[in-house]
């Protein structure tokens, strides 16, 4: 992916809204991190070799220490982050169950909020198109 002249480094990211009847989990972004203090949905890059679903189930593992027993893919957004030189292709999942009780295991803050409570919170840029379709969701 080429942006003004700068080749941009493709990065493949498996992300889950994971709901809790009306509200979804937040992440904030601990410090020491990229984009320290920006909330996103929990997950993380997809290995090579590895299904976009294999992905969700174990970054959401790792980082939270729950078991997803339920997701379904919703859809992939793209953005390009060229102050990291990067084009992040997320690969958005629905997850409606899941087993335990979600844990910062990264020194993350989590919160449960609504889709209205979220537009509040500092998202990071590639999640603003969903945080939009959800809210909008909401409202029909």
């Amino acid at each position: 992916m080429m942006l003004g002249g700068q080749e941009l480094r493709r990065v493949d990211v498996a992300a889950g809204i994971i709901w809790r009847g009306d509200r979804f989990l937040a992440a904030e972004r601990p410090s020491g991190s990229s984009h320290e203090g920006f909330w996103e949905f929990p997950g993380g890059k997809i290995e090579e070799g590895e299904s976009p679903g294999d992905a969700l189930a174990r970054e959401i593992c790792e980082e939270l220490g729950i078991t997803v027993t339920e997701s379904v893919f919703w859809q992939i957004i793209e953005h390009d982050y060229p102050e990291r030189g990067i084009h992040v292709r997320l690969h958005f999942f629905h997850v409606r169950r899941f087993e335990g009780e979600p844990i910062p295991r990264e020194n993350q803050r989590l919160r449960w909020v609504t889709t209205e409570e979220a537009l509040a919170l500092n998202f990071l840029p590639a999640d603003h198109r969903i945080l939009a379709q959800l809210n909008a969701l909401r409202l029909i």
